[in-house]
């Protein structure tokens, strides 16, 4: 006899309504930014009252972490952070192709939480040093191993590459038709060039 489990059920419904809020917020925070969204709006759009939105979603805050804890999840789940640098780095090519509203969300937050007081401020500035953080030991881990140049500065290159990233998926959602695979594959092979040639005088 199969036991009957309605609260799993309950619980399936409700991951899917979160995640239906959190799809429709994303879209909607990508052409209009947080200052000019409302809770009532992303409800609306998801099919639901602001009410119902509330059950899971307490403020729009939390909303605004729940979103951006979603664009990290999808990056980690395709992140080999143990593997080969160059080729982590050109297939952000491919995610940025493929989840355009999510980088299209993270993109405007991003913006429009340059200023200290803006409400994501520290947990963007926090997820900046991090990205920059991973990439330098990345880079230090195969100085020490010999694959790079002992004399690279691991901690400016990494900042660079990280600013490289930031900078193309703006201009790609500004022109979607730039040539993202051939623009990273440049930069890559000039990366890779440059941290394996020999020492400079």
């Amino acid at each position: 006899m199969v036991e009957n489990r309605p609260y799993a059920t309950l619980l399936a419904k409700g991951e899917e309504r979160r995640q239906r809020i959190l799809d429709h917020a994303a879209r909607r925070l990508a052409r209009q930014g947080w200052r000019s969204t409302t809770l009532a709006q992303i409800a609306a759009d998801a099919g639901m009252t602001a009410a119902g939105l509330l059950h899971h979603f307490q403020s729009k805050e939390q909303l605004l972490h729940a979103v951006i804890d979603a664009r990290d999840h999808a990056d980690l789940a395709e992140a080999d952070l143990d593997g080969d640098l160059f080729v982590q780095i050109r297939r952000v090519a491919e995610r940025i192709q493929r989840s355009p509203e999510l980088v299209g969300t993270f993109t405007v937050l991003l913006v429009e939480n340059l200023s200290p007081d803006a409400p994501l401020h520290d947990r963007l500035l926090q997820r900046w040093h991090t990205a920059v953080d991973i990439v330098d030991d990345v880079i230090e881990h195969n100085k020490r191993a010999g694959r790079y140049r002992s004399d690279v500065n691991a901690r400016v290159r990494a900042m660079e590459i990280v600013a490289f990233i930031n900078g193309v998926e703006m201009s790609w959602l500004l022109d979607p038709s730039i040539p993202l695979i051939e623009i990273f594959d440049e930069y890559v092979q000039c990366l890779e060039n440059d941290f394996t040639a020999g020492e400079r005088a």
